[in-house]
């Protein structure tokens, strides 16, 4: 992930082009690293290092999506359809 598809997500994502920390902008990060690492595992099957980097992602994600659910209901619907998580 380089700083321009970074900057594009926090825009997206974000409140403002400033806001990196919501938690709205951390899970469409998590989700974009999780999806390259999910593509380098395709072709590297017996990286158990990187499997393990995104299996600890996937947990923080989980994670963070329970925390924007209890906290706001709205905002958590609205970031899995945008993602395209569960479904």
């Amino acid at each position: 992930m380089n700083l321009k598809n970074k900057q594009e997500i926090i825009k997206k994502f974000g409140a403002n082009e400033k806001d990196s920390g919501s938690a709205e902008v951390q899970v469409a990060l998590m989700s974009q690293k999780i999806n390259e690492l999910t593509e380098h595992l395709k072709t590297n099957k017996n990286d158990y290092a990187t499997k393990r980097g995104l299996l600890m992602m996937v947990g923080k994600r989980k994670r963070m999506l329970s925390y924007l659910k209890e906290k706001n209901l709205e905002a958590y619907r609205k970031i899995l359809k945008k993602l395209n998580i569960r479904g």
